[in-house]
């Protein structure tokens, strides 16, 4: 589904997190009643509004907020409340257990596996060309329309292209259609499920499900509990926030709203693609091509997990590089080891990411730019008529253009040609991750030797990821203008490189 356009499913999902911030920042602590009366507030009265029973539409309420406060999700036949372990998840550290991407199954629609059919379009055409281009004899005309044998239809589309009525369509559940990974498929009901053996958590089948029937654990409640017990929480904002809030809510703008949400202060994430880009540069000078035929970018946690699974023999080329989020979560963590880092993105996969044990002590909470703009809502927050706050300055332009795809590698490639401008650094991006595994099946036929590969799971990039609020593509081009408009050069700072190899090395 197109990003950036507000719907019912946007609307429901905007209201549960504003009312979990809401129950974070109220003084009533008798949390175990709020959270019960939350779907009758959502949903009041006595007639539906999405479906057809308000009784489903409450339940279907209840999960959600479960979730979002980290909780697991129940089977539909399982008696229960849905305060039924909150008291675990009103602490001030809470990390995402597996798995983090979950679906109601009473939401679930129960969609069509991918099929081809004959719409009421068809004309009844003499030619009868979808016949004839049909490899598998799939296509008959029965009472003078065309008819598709689904058992012997092997969904090559070659009769859609050949119809001159275009009579003839794909359907296929979006869910499923979306996953690069193919880990969503059909239970014996026809709901939708999961293979998390397969899944990256990369969070596509959350925009794309239009019943809303598929949703990730959050950690408003956390962040904001922190906040009250009296941590000093800050604020690590990924370089795809750029536009997320609206065109007029600069980022200064920004800043200053999640100052008045309690953050302590506000870090670009770009301070960590700095060090990212220098990391993976070196690594890319010592192996490529000695020691490895070549090396892969390491940024996005879903397109490495799945270059690992799907490819495993190629893990020790992808870069030992930390993600940006890491090296800053580390920076603000080397001057004020006691403060708690929220990292605040784009992306579902994040949230997996910092429940590693290895860096569970560098990154506290993952807030999606969704989460946070419930937040905004629960506060009554105007971030078009709030007053600035003092600029970002840390980041350079190369690292707030990690946000878009062709931007690490660009950024990498850089700064190897300002060091070694002799040598010629041949990149290959993909997006999506059917693009990204048809890319490392280039590299496995020795198609890719000598290359930087750059990798994202969202088409688009990070500004694609599954709590962006903005179109892709207008949001790509306000990032492109801000870095171009509002930055510097990082190979001009050698302080700067020092500081964060400096980082690098705790």
């Amino acid at each position: 589904m197109p990003r950036g356009v507000y719907n019912s499913v946007t609307d429901i999902r905007r209201k549960i997190f504003t009312a979990i911030a809401q129950m974070a920042y109220s003084d009533d602590t008798d949390y175990a009643r709020r959270i019960e009366e939350i779907p009758y507030e959502i949903l009041p009265g006595t007639k539906a509004t999405y479906r057809n029973s308000i009784f489903l539409e409450r339940a279907i309420i209840g999960e959600r907020l479960r979730l979002g406060m980290g909780l697991p999700i129940r089977e539909h036949g399982e008696y229960g409340k849905i305060s039924d372990g909150i008291e675990e998840s009103t602490i001030a550290k809470k990390y995402y257990d597996d798995p983090l991407i979950n679906i109601i199954k009473f939401a679930c629609n129960a969609c069509p596996e991918k099929q081809i059919f004959v719409t009421n379009a068809c004309q009844g055409c003499l030619s009868h060309q979808c016949t004839e281009v049909c490899p598998r004899d799939a296509i008959h005309i029965v009472n003078g329309r065309s008819f598709v044998d689904q058992e012997k239809c092997i969904k090559c589309g070659r009769c859609m292209d050949a119809c001159p009525y275009n009579a003839i369509t794909k359907i296929e559940r979006p869910c499923a259609a979306s996953c690069g990974m193919d880990a969503i498929s059909s239970d014996e009901e026809g709901k939708a499920v999961i293979n998390y053996d397969k899944c990256v958590s990369c969070g596509q089948c959350l925009v794309n499900c239009p019943f809303g029937a598929i949703v990730d654990k959050g950690q408003i409640f956390q962040t904001i509990y922190a906040m009250k017990e009296g941590y000093e929480v800050i604020a690590a904002i990924a370089p795809a926030f750029v536009g997320q809030f609206g065109p007029k809510v600069t980022p200064d703008k920004v800043k200053s709203a999640l100052k008045q949400l309690g953050f302590a202060d506000v870090v670009e994430v770009a301070i960590g693609a700095d060090l990212c880009t220098i990391e993976e540069a070196e690594d890319f000078l010592q192996k490529v091509p000695e020691k490895q035929p070549f090396m892969a970018t390491s940024c996005c946690p879903a397109w490495s997990v799945m270059a690992k699974k799907n490819f495993p023999q190629f893990a020790p080329y992808i870069s030992m590089a930390l993600t940006p989020m890491v090296l800053t979560g580390r920076l603000i963590k080397k001057d004020k080891p006691n403060a708690k880092v929220v990292f605040i993105g784009p992306c579902a996969a994040k949230k997996l990411e910092a429940s590693r044990r290895s860096i569970r002590s560098d990154i506290d909470f993952v807030l999606t730019f969704e989460e946070v703009m419930g937040m905004f809502n629960a506060k009554n927050i105007d971030l078009t008529n709030i007053e600035g706050s003092d600029p970002l300055l840390e980041g350079s332009n190369t690292a707030r253009g990690f946000a878009v795809s062709g931007g690490v590698a660009k950024a990498v490639k850089d700064l190897i040609n300002k060091q070694h401008p002799e040598l010629d650094v041949k990149v290959q991006a993909a997006e999506g991750l059917k693009n990204c595994r048809s890319m490392l099946m280039m590299a496995k036929a020795g198609r890719l030797n000598g290359y930087l590969l750059e990798g994202m799971a969202c088409p688009g990039g990070c500004v694609a990821g599954a709590g962006t609020l903005q179109p892709i593509t207008k949001s790509s081009a306000l990032i492109k203008k801000y870095a171009n408009e509002n930055s510097r050069k990082l190979a001009d700072d050698s302080e700067y490189g020092h500081r964060l190899h400096e980082v690098s090395e705790q």
